[in-house]
């Protein structure tokens, strides 16, 4: 079975709060017969999109072919989070790389949220960013290693936008019990990752760059002029970026092996109204640091964006139960409140949980899997991508060359295990381990 037709309907945007409130973007035409580019790009999502962008402002022929929609995957249903910083904390990051190129990991995520501040000002996109993202703390341990983070941060890097929260100075901002403290970054911030992922569109093809919707990669026989194969089409092109992330498939064994596609859900409430202000004192969003994390925001007409659970496999789950869970425990004050959307969307992992950027072959590049992160780093892989096909590899080759193994058991076992170990994990979570 394909993820790509596992839970959705072919063509269209899950039912979410996100798609309920897009911005409307018309659809593209499906790729039909034989067409030629510079570069052809394998899914629009934040990678893809931004890669034709920065591509096509430097004069290249670009064409994105994607299976169903605009910003259908990871990009138009995540939490909106655009975090600071890697997946991996700068001490775990200093210890995998050294300090130098921890230090440009950083520099490169710090771009990374400007970049994305930057495209929605200059493109004039139908989104806004609101400043702050709180990460809340489980253990009275876990709040003593956020404060150790943010002093690093601060002394070692320069960044001084972290404000470290006590258990009661917490508590009132987030309106729950269930915290030791936290810690709010102001330098991080939310956004409507659908209607950004609809900007990035807009600006693309304003630019020059090519769009098709309903037009999944069937085959890719690479060579010196690659060649890409729809079920009404093909391409013809000098270079290949695949930007496919959880959803890739088999067109590229080498990245498979490395990438897992993992299941992540959200539900959002009715307008809760007044009640909004027991929820969420400030205009933040926020995670916390269980292992399979939960994360929210309110809406801007005060609904609850509530994201959590993992499933691993091709099926979703019931995600009702397996989201309002955890958001009741963290928020009793919202039982009986109505659910109007739940949905889920499939993102991928790595084993060292940094993104992965390959080179498939000379002139076939691949990035995915900013495990959770994406929403600024995907943005940036775009733009470095579009560097590296000029021929300015240095950027993109600090993460490729990072060590990236493969996930155990090969194609049969490796969700089988992955279920094992992340269940683990999650009863670890569930007794506060």
């Amino acid at each position: 079975m394909n993820l790509l037709h596992a839970n959705d309907r072919a063509g269209e945007y899950p039912a979410s709060f996100y798609a309920a409130t897009a911005t409307p973007l018309a659809r593209f035409a499906a790729l039909k017969g034989a067409a030629r580019a510079d570069v052809c790009i394998v899914g629009a999502g934040y990678t893809g999109l931004s890669a034709a962008l920065h591509l096509a402002e430097r004069g290249y022929d670009v064409v994105v072919l994607e299976a169903h929609r605009v910003g259908f995957g990871a990009s138009g249903r995540n939490g909106g989070q655009v975090g600071s910083g890697q997946r991996l904390d700068q001490e775990e990051l200093e210890r995998m790389a050294g300090k130098t190129a921890a230090r440009a990991l950083w520099d490169m995520a710090e771009e990374a949220k400007a970049l994305v501040a930057e495209l929605i000002t200059r493109h004039a996109m139908p989104v806004s960013l609101h400043p702050g993202v709180a990460h809340a703390c489980d253990s009275a341990a876990g709040l003593r290693h956020a404060r150790h983070l943010a002093e690093k941060l601060h002394r070692d890097y320069g960044y001084d936008r972290i404000e470290v929260l006590d258990r009661d100075a917490f508590r009132a901002v987030v309106g729950s019990d269930s915290f030791q403290g936290g810690a709010i970054d102001r330098g991080a911030g939310h956004l409507h990752p659908l209607n950004f992922a609809i900007g990035l569109a807009q600006a693309a093809t304003a630019a020059g760059a090519r769009i098709h919707e309903t037009s999944e990669v069937l085959e890719l026989v690479p060579g010196a002029k690659p060649v890409l194969r729809t079920a009404q089409g093909q391409i013809t092109c000098d270079h290949v970026i695949l930007a496919g992330n959880g959803y890739l498939g088999g067109l590229a064994p080498k990245v498979s092996a490395r990438v897992m596609p993992i299941n992540n859900f959200i539900i959002a409430t009715e307008p809760l109204g007044e009640m909004a202000g027991s929820v969420l004192r400030q205009n933040i969003a926020v995670a916390d640091s269980k292992f399979v994390v939960n994360y929210w925001r309110l809406s801007d007409d005060n609904r609850l964006l509530f994201g959590g659970g993992e499933s691993y496999g091709y099926r979703f789950p019931d995600i009702l139960k397996t989201v309002t869970r955890p958001m009741l425990k963290i928020y009793p004050q919202l039982k009986g409140a109505r659910i109007d959307f739940a949905w889920g969307g499939t993102l991928a992992i790595t084993m060292n949980r940094m993104p992965a950027w390959m080179r498939v072959a000379p002139n076939i590049l691949a990035a995915s899997s900013c495990s959770g992160h994406g929403v600024a780093l995907s943005t940036l892989s775009g733009k470095v991508l579009a560097e590296t096909v000029a021929g300015t590899a240095q950027r993109f080759d600090l993460l490729a060359d990072l060590p990236q193994a493969s996930f155990p058991g090969g194609a049969a076992l490796r969700w089988p295990l992955l279920m094992l170990a992340m269940t683990w994990y999650s009863l670890r979570d569930r007794l506060g381990v």
